[in-house]
């Protein structure tokens, strides 16, 4: 979907006009979900952008697309510009190593280090 939403209608309200756009936005992304997934395929992922217009549209997470619509609303602008591209995804299996060492973060105490009770003793 490819499509520039007016913000702004004569004689209805600002934010019911926004509401009937999330409305407009969410049945596409449900109609995409529910069709027959291609072979191999193990779901659909979006590629979104959106922005004033389509030369000022930037990348989105499809989480943080109606946020973000809600954001540009707030800022007063007149239309909007949504792109919701799909997009094959694949889900990629865990190893066993995956699995049975987890990767440490750097806040966590490194076990190689002798304590420091231990030290004194």
């Amino acid at each position: 979907m490819r499509k520039i939403f007016p913000l702004t209608q004569e004689g209805r309200h600002r934010d019911r006009v926004l509401e009937a756009v999330k409305h407009e936005i969410r049945k596409y992304l449900k109609r995409e979900r529910r069709r027959d997934l291609p072979e191999g395929v193990d779901f659909l992922d979006f590629d979104c952008r959106l922005g004033a217009t389509k030369e000022a549209a930037e990348v989105v997470h499809l989480s943080a697309l109606i946020a973000q619509l809600d954001a540009l609303a707030r800022e007063g602008a007149e239309q909007a510009y949504v792109e919701i591209l799909a997009k094959p995804g694949v889900r990629k299996l865990r190893t066993e190593s995956d699995r049975d060492h987890p990767a440490q973060s750097s806040d966590a105490p490194d076990d190689t280090a002798p304590d420091a009770e231990d030290a004194t003793h």
